[in-house]
């Protein structure tokens, strides 16, 4: 039975000797080897505590804390796991030149017995270097940064300014390429050049990401022309924008609902080049001032879509599928599985992001970092390293 303050108990895992599968690429026999952590003897602890100071004290401490940048805690950690890490560190699978020096000598009972040790501790109550502060999720930045635009483009994105276009509707990239030629000076407008001066990359990404999940309605201005004489005229343009102007590319803009006076001011400004696009001059070189405010007037009265443009996944949502694993906030059940609460956050940081760039392998954790962005994986590294940490008494039955 595994030592340490029984007040920090969690539960009770009954786990059979001959489980299989593990977190790590090891074998079915390195799992099977995993599990003797589980039985180890008082006796086999105390030679790992006394490994354990020899070896892994200088860097990880006598009580398993890490308190240096990057060095995860591994008191209170699950057993199994710990002796699985190891045979990845030992064997090359997981590439750290100090891990492998310290153990290089160790024989595999003595990574037994080391794992034994340190999973017997008292795990630490609160993460060793404190928790960065959570950075905003970009739907959040997003919002932020798009009050400035509501002045003329209306708060979510739909204009009640005749000559203004409506932002909603609009793929997030065909949004990003578009502030970015304003920025840039390729679209001419000296009022949106002056408005993005101060946005990076990263914020308009997520001003633009805003826009596109706002529910989309028509624009709050009226149009002028022929709706029913611009339909037959829209017919050369469903190619590219869709049959009612939604259009299934995220390069090419959607035009349902959209500000009939804003339309025609784009029309005359690719025919006469002061917007430039090869294709959009010679689809409305022939169109005259009446035939643009016909088209322009069918496109209005269309009812906008939104983009296939997926909502961005919250912290609490990310770790809810974290703890289906790991369990709940973090505490793992599976001894072959790591506990997350209360450790270092940026060490689970450098960990996610190793996995996220394939500088980690796991068939698990691969797929689940790849979908995450950069501020994802700090905000869920700082939410584990909220987390309370807690000890786990296993108790292992035989096979059956």
């Amino acid at each position: 039975m595994k030592q340490g303050s029984m007040k920090t108990l969690l539960i009770a895992a009954a786990l059979a000797l001959s489980a299989g599968g593990t977190a790590t690429a090891q074998s079915a026999s390195d799992a099977e080897s995993a599990m003797r952590t589980l039985t180890a003897t008082p006796m086999d602890i105390a030679d790992g505590k006394q490994l354990a100071n020899a070896s892994c004290a200088r860097c990880h401490g006598a009580d398993g804390i890490g308190s240096a940048p990057f060095m995860p805690s591994i008191a209170g950690q699950r057993p199994a796991y710990l002796y699985l890490s190891l045979k990845d560190y030992a064997s090359g699978a997981r590439a750290d030149a100090n891990m492998r020096e310290a153990i290089k000598f160790l024989s595999d009972d003595a990574l037994m017995k080391v794992s034994a040790y340190y999973a017997g501790l008292d795990p630490a109550e609160t993460a060793p270097g404190g928790v960065p502060p959570a950075r905003p999720d970009a739907l959040q930045s997003g919002q932020k940064a798009a009050a400035a635009c509501s002045g003329c483009h209306g708060a979510t994105g739909v204009t009640a300014i005749p000559g203004i276009p409506s932002l909603i509707g609009l793929d997030a990239k065909y949004l990003v390429e578009a502030m970015g030629d304003y920025k840039s000076g390729k679209r001419k407008n000296d009022t949106m050049k002056a408005m993005l001066a101060s946005l990076n990359d990263k914020a308009i990404a997520d001003v633009a990401l805003f826009f596109a999940l706002q529910t989309p309605a028509r624009a709050k201005t009226n149009a002028q022309g022929n709706a029913a004489a611009g339909k037959a005229a829209a017919a050369s343009c469903g190619g590219c924008h869709g049959e009612t102007g939604v259009s299934s590319s995220p390069a090419t803009p959607s035009l349902a609902g959209q500000d009939a006076q804003y339309l025609v001011a784009a029309l005359t400004a690719y025919k006469d080049g002061t917007r430039s696009n090869d294709t959009m001059k010679g689809m409305v070189v022939a169109l005259n001032a009446t035939a643009m405010k016909n088209l322009a007037a069918f496109y209005a009265a269309q009812q906008p879509k939104a983009p296939n443009v997926p909502k961005p996944v919250s912290t609490s949502e990310w770790a809810a599928r974290c703890n289906r694993c790991h369990g709940f906030n973090g505490n793992s059940t599976d001894p072959r599985l790591p506990m997350l609460a209360s450790q270092r956050a940026d060490y689970l940081q450098k960990s996610l992001m190793e996995y996220r760039e394939h500088r980690r392998t796991s068939s698990a954790m691969v797929p689940m970092a790849e979908g995450l962005t950069v501020d994802e994986v700090a905000n869920l590294a700082g939410y584990y390293a909220q987390q309370k940490a807690r000890a786990v008494l296993f108790v292992p039955l035989p096979a059956k």
